[in-house]
């Protein structure tokens, strides 16, 4: 079925069909466990026939400190260790996915949302999760009409790539013949693969002359006697049929058993893996050819079905890499750390592997923040839905949606709209940008806006990777060793209060932002000047008799090596300065005993990328 919406954005003062959008809710497709194998088909089919893929996450909850979101102070490797630990920590409750393409402009979008829940499908211990939740988050769910039941008892359930990777350790294939090549009829056996084969070769044809003798059919035999026969012959029994289970000492046994059982031809050979690789060898004993056809097909639809189970949500995820079609997001750092940790594998502990990683499973990531960096009035907004509103009222660009596929009336009030409005917003953003999205180079045109996770990414390449550059009247470049993070003050003070105590001290070419209400940040133009400070702090000397008072009270300082260990303790909850304190004391000893343990001569360097500060918005 067919929706058809005309969106037509108004100029400033007529209405607007912005507040209208934010009213409407459209019918999205909800997928849980009982309709997930029939929307498999359906989201396949669309990813793979147009032209991008938006995504958006609902999570159990995010940063809680307010240093912990993304800070204009954050470098892109500090920008990554919040994420990571975010991402770690929280779970993925709803993930919408939304395939579209453009044509002229028509929006033709083919939206679903999917309830996830980790559960253990094989009974294996995977996935066995302990996650946090943030009850702002789930209020917010609860709001929209979230159904929590619904969720935990008919969620869908996945395995990530490396956790398939263990679980196959724990059972086997199924498919025939699937885990070892037979080897050639040309290929010469020693002596003890001869003799292990004949000896095979004669267990397996006394096994189906007796299970094909008549007399076995029509004797009534006592069930001890009849259980106690099995056993010593080894008989046994897969989907109805006589089976026979075939030890082997090592894998090269397998092709060998393998080689042997192709004169067969009313047999089907299964491996049967273990922890180490494959145990046995499964015979099954089929009737005729067409019973042979028949088991052949139950086996293939039985690991299609135990292949669904173990990657159950990750089927989505595993076609939308493959189709290789550009993704877009709003907010790539936060949404792909959560889809590597949930859907392929831990996070790396560096941005730079982190990335390796991903973009070998999506080449192309767009994030709609960067592109509202480049339309002068969005380039300081990262609310997508007031960044909508404002294009709205001062440009006319029109947009004409199509949702082919819809869900059911009642789901208006459920999530998964926020993948539409990433596609919508996309498409406003390029026209608005004058880029064409049915031109042949179009792939050139967004690569400047590809694959940028981090809020600072569009800085000037020329810059110095290890300078930040501080919006302040007029553009500034400083290294990162000319911040100097400030706690231990008195609750209730202001930047203003610390700035004219340091001012005091004879200082000038500098200047002070909060970072929550326990710390504050210190920039200086001069990096000496940021040396001297913290030399002043810990030794108390030079320094004017504010800030002594201050030190007495417990004033302490850092430099930003310490906010960025900080970054990495994983502390969300916790203030700065608590954080602070802690790794100061924490890392002192194991800092010095790894600075000590390097050779010597070699310098220790701390790498960062280009990065942009808007201290006004501190």
């Amino acid at each position: 079925m067919l929706i058809k919406r005309f969106l037509c954005t108004q100029t400033a003062g007529g209405g607007g069909n912005g507040r209208g959008l934010h009213r409407h809710r459209w019918p999205v497709k909800q997928v849980t466990k009982s309709n997930f194998s029939e929307a498999l088909d359906e989201i396949k089919s669309s990813i793979f026939n147009s032209d991008y893929v938006a995504v958006s996450l609902q999570n159990t909850g995010g940063h809680s400190a307010p240093w912990q979101k993304l800070l204009p102070i954050d470098t892109v490797e500090t920008a990554y260790m919040k994420a990571k630990n975010i991402a770690e920590r929280f779970q993925i409750l709803q993930f919408a996915v939304c395939p579209f393409s453009v044509k002229a402009s028509k929006l033709i979008a083919h939206p679903y949302n999917f309830h996830l829940f980790p559960r253990d499908e094989l009974k294996i211990g995977m996935p066995s999760y302990s996650f946090s939740c943030q009850s702002s988050y789930l209020t917010s769910m609860a709001r929209e009409g979230f159904d929590f039941n619904a969720c935990i008892y008919n969620g869908i359930s996945y395995l990530s790539k490396a956790q398939e990777s263990g679980a196959k350790v724990q059972f086997g294939h199924l498919t025939p013949g699937s885990c070892t090549d037979r080897p050639s009829s040309s290929l010469v056996y020693s002596v003890a693969d001869t003799l292990f084969m004949e000896r095979i070769k004669s267990r397996v044809r006394n096994w189906r002359n007796a299970c094909k003798d008549p007399s076995n059919a029509t004797e009534v035999a006592d069930a001890l006697i009849s259980s106690l026969r099995n056993l010593v012959s080894g008989n046994e029994v897969f989907s109805s049929r006589p089976s026979l289970t075939i030890d082997v000492c090592s894998e090269r046994q397998v092709p060998l058993v393998m080689e042997t059982l192709k004169e067969f031809d009313d047999v089907v050979t299964l491996p049967v893996a273990s922890g180490v690789g494959v145990q046995a060898v499964r015979v099954v004993l089929t009737s005729s050819a067409e019973d042979k056809n028949q088991l052949e097909k139950e086996i293939k639809d039985m690991e299609e079905e135990k292949r669904r189970l173990v990657h159950g949500f990750r089927e989505v995820i595993d076609l939308i890499s493959t189709s290789q079609k550009p993704v877009i997001v709003h907010n790539s750092l936060a949404d792909f750390t959560f889809i590597h940790s949930k859907f392929l594998a831990p996070l790396p502990m560096t941005i730079d592997e982190f990335m390796s990683s991903l973009l070998s499973e999506f080449p192309q990531v767009i994030d709609v923040n960067h592109l509202m960096e480049e339309v002068g009035m969005l380039e300081k907004m990262s609310n997508m839905q007031s960044a909508t509103a404002l294009l709205d009222s001062r440009f006319f660009v029109p947009v004409e949606m199509d949702i082919l596929n819809r869900g059911k009336s009642d789901d208006e009030d459920v999530h998964g709209h926020k993948a539409l409005r990433v596609s919508r917003l996309f498409l406003k953003l390029c026209s608005t940008l004058k880029i064409r999205l049915d031109t042949p180079d179009l792939v050139h045109t967004l690569r400047q806006f590809s694959n940028r996770f981090t809020p600072q990414a569009k800085t000037s390449p020329k810059d110095s990777t290890d300078n930040v550059g501080i919006w302040k009247d007029r553009m500034r470049t400083v290294g990162v060793e000319s911040l100097v993070f400030l706690w231990g003050f008195q609750r209730g003070a202001s930047a203003r209060d610390l700035k004219d105590v340091i001012s005091d001290d004879s200082r000038e070419d500098f200047d002070v932002r909060m970072v929550d209400a326990t710390c504050a940040v210190v920039v200086f133009w001069n990096p000496e000047d940021s040396e001297q400070f913290l030399k002043g702090i810990d030794s108390g000397e030079g320094l004017s008799g504010g800030l002594k008072d201050m030190i007495s009270e417990g004033l302490q300082a850092a430099g930003y090596e310490t906010y960025k260990r900080a970054c990495c303790s994983g502390m969300l909850n916790a203030p700065l300065a608590e954080c602070l304190d802690l790794v100061e004391t924490k890392c002192e000893d194991n800092i010095d005993s790894k600075l000590s343990s390097r050779p010597r001569g070699q310098s220790v360097v701390i790498g960062c990328r280009d990065d942009v500060i808007e201290l006004d918005d501190l």
